[in-house]
C-alpha cells in the first residue's frame, strides 16, 4: 500500500479513516466527508518512518487490549452487536381492535389454538377461596424453603427486556404474560414443558409498562404502553383498545372488583380515570395531583376509593371521588424520600401499610394509623437499609397476596436473588440458583394462590420458583 513501515495498528486505522471519508461522501455530507479527508490527509503527510518492530523471538510483545483500541481481533471477528429492530422490522400498530395472532404464525396454527385454549379453559375455572387465611410467619418460611429453580423452568418469552408480567389465578395451570419494551406481550404456559408453550403476540408500539388479568374475568388481560390501554379477551381472541392517549401512560390499577374502571398514571404527573364500559378511546377524567412525574398508582384493597401515587419524590394517598382537573389536594403523604421512588404499593389483605423502593438505596415501610377514618401513615422507625452490595435493583417491590406482611424484591447481591423481607424488616428468605439464575430479576410476580414466584430479567428471560 506504500505504507508498509507503519504497524498493522497505524495501517488499520489509516484504512478506517479513509473507508468512513468514501462512506461519508457517498452520503453526500460535505462538511463531514471534508473534514475526514483533511484528517487523513494530514495523517499521511505527518507519518515518520518508525524503526523496524524486533522479532516475536527477541522479545515477548506487550499484551493490549483489542476492545479498547476498537481493533477487529487477526482470527476471530467481532460479534455484531444486535440492533433494535427499525420500523420496518416492526412498523407501528394500528388503531383499534387486533387479532390475537402470534408473531410469524398463520391465525389457524395448531399451537396457537392449544396455547389460546388453554387460557380459556383455566379461565372458566372459579378459585376455592375456602381456608385462604394469611398463614403464620413459620409457615410461610417453610413454604418459601420449598421453592425451587430448575432448567426447565427457564425461558425467553419476550425479546427484550421484561417491564411488566403477569399470572394466571389458575390453581391448575401456571400461564404467566410478560411485556418487554418494544410492545410485545408474551405468553407461557410453564405447566406445558415444550417448546410451543410460549408465543409472541405485538398489541403495542411501545414499551409495556403494565399488566394485570382481570379479577373478575381472566380470560381478560389488560396491558398498558406508553400510548394505550389494551383488553385482550382470550374469548373472542382479540386485543381490543380501550383507552389511546399521547400523554405517556406509566401504570394502572383497577378501581372495582369487576374491572370495569381503572385509575391510570401517567409519566408527566397526571393521573386519568377510564371507563371500559363507554366507546369513547378517551379517559373520563385527567387530574393534575401536582406530580412532576408518576411512575406507579395502587387501589387499596378494601376501601377502592383510595389509591396510592408515587412520582420523583411524592408518595401520596388520593380519594378518586373528589379528583377534579386541578388543585387536587392528597389524604396523606409518606415523606423522607431523599431520591426517585421507582414504587409503591399497599399490603394486599387489609392496605394497612405501604412498601416504597427508592433510588437511595432503601426500602421503606409505612404502617397507618387509621386507614378508615383519617387514612394517616406514620414511617415505621425501623426502615430497611441495604448494603451496597445487595442493594435492590431499581424495580418493583411487590407484597405476596397470600401474605399480609411479607413482600419481594429483587436484588443486587451476588449470587442473584430475589429476597423476601417481613414488614419488621427481616429478611426471610433469598431465592437463589447459582446454576439457573445468573441475572438482577427487577420485576417479579407472585401467584395469588400457589407457591409460585416469577422473576424476569433484562433480556426477557422468565424464571419461575
Amino acid at each position: 500500500d506504500g505504507y508498509s513501515h507503519l504497524s498493522a495498528y497505524e495501517r488499520k486505522r489509516l484504512k478506517n479513516i479513509t473507508e468512513n471519508a468514501k462512506f461519508f461522501a457517498a452520503l453526500k455530507l460535505h462538511e463531514v466527508s471534508a473534514r475526514l479527508n483533511q484528517i487523513a490527509t494530514k495523517r499521511q503527510s505527518q507519518v515518520a518512518k518508525r524503526r523496524k518492530p524486533k522479532k516475536v523471538e527477541d522479545e515477548t510483545a506487550r499484551r493490549r487490549s483489542m476492545r479498547l483500541l476498537r481493533v477487529e481481533p487477526l482470527d476471530i471477528p467481532l460479534l455484531e452487536t444486535p440492533a433494535r429492530p427499525g420500523a420496518e422490522e416492526y412498523p407501528q400498530v394500528p388503531v383499534g381492535p387486533l387479532p390475537m395472532v402470534p408473531e410469524d404464525q398463520a391465525e389457524d396454527s395448531k399451537w396457537t389454538e392449544a396455547l389460546l385454549g388453554t387460557w380459556m379453559r383455566i379461565s372458566e375455572l372459579k378459585a376455592d377461596d375456602a381456608d385462604r387465611g394469611t398463614p403464620d410467619i413459620k409457615r410461610y418460611q417453610e413454604s418459601l424453603s420449598s421453592m425451587v429453580l430448575s432448567e426447565e423452568n427457564i425461558r425467553k418469552v419476550v425479546k427484550a427486556r421484561v417491564c411488566s408480567m403477569a399470572i394466571h389465578p389458575s390453581e391448575s395451570t401456571i400461564l404467566v404474560a410478560a411485556g418487554d419494551k418494544w410492545g410485545h406481550v408474551g405468553l407461557w404456559n410453564v405447566s406445558c414443558r415444550s417448546e410451543e408453550g410460549a408465543h409472541i403476540f405485538i398489541p403495542h408500539s411501545f414499551q409495556v409498562n403494565c399488566m394485570h388479568f382481570s379479577p373478575c374475568n381472566p380470560a381478560h388481560l389488560l396491558s398498558l404502553s406508553n400510548d394505550t390501554l389494551r383488553c385482550g379477551d382470550v374469548t373472542r381472541a382479540v386485543f381490543d383498545e380501550i383507552c389511546r392517549s399521547e400523554e405517556n401512560f406509566s401504570s394502572f390499577d383497577f378501581l372495582e372488583e369487576n374491572a370495569s374502571t381503572a385509575i391510570v398514571g401517567h409519566w408527566d404527573g397526571d393521573v386519568a380515570v377510564v371507563d371500559r364500559r363507554t366507546p369513547e378511546m378517551s379517559p373520563e377524567l385527567s387530574a393534575d395531583i401536582g406530580f412532576r412525574r408518576t411512575r406507579t398508582v395502587h387501589v387499596h384493597p378494601v376501601n377502592k376509593q383510595y389509591f396510592l401515587a408515587a412520582g420523583s419524590l411524592d408518595v401520596c394517598v388520593f380519594d378518586v371521588r373528589y379528583l377534579k382537573a386541578k388543585g387536587n389536594k392528597p389524604l396523606s403523604s409518606l415523606t423522607g424520600h431523599t431520591k426517585s421512588v421507582a414504587s409503591a404499593y399497599f399490603s394486599p389483605v387489609t392496605g394497612s401499610r405501604v412498601v416504597t423502593v427508592c433510588a437511595d438505596d432503601k426500602l421503606r415501610i409505612f404502617n397507618s394509623k387509621n386507614i378508615q377514618i383519617l387514612l394517616i401513615f406514620k414511617k415505621q422507625s425501623n426502615k430497611i437499609k441495604t448494603h451496597k452490595n445487595s442493594q435492590p435493583k431499581p424495580g418493583w417491590a411487590i407484597w405476596d397476596p397470600k401474605q399480609e406482611h411479607c413482600f419481594l424484591v429483587g436484588s443486587m447481591a451476588q449470587p442473584r436473588q430475589i429476597q423476601v423481607f417481613q414488614d419488621t424488616g427481616k429478611l426471610l428468605h433469598s431465592f437463589c440458583n447459582v446454576d439457573c439464575l445468573g441475572s438482577v430479576c427487577s420485576i417479579n410476580v407472585v401467584h395469588p394462590s400457589q407457591n409460585v414466584l416469577v422473576g424476569g430479567n433484562s433480556s426477557g428471560r422468565l424464571h419461575v420458583f
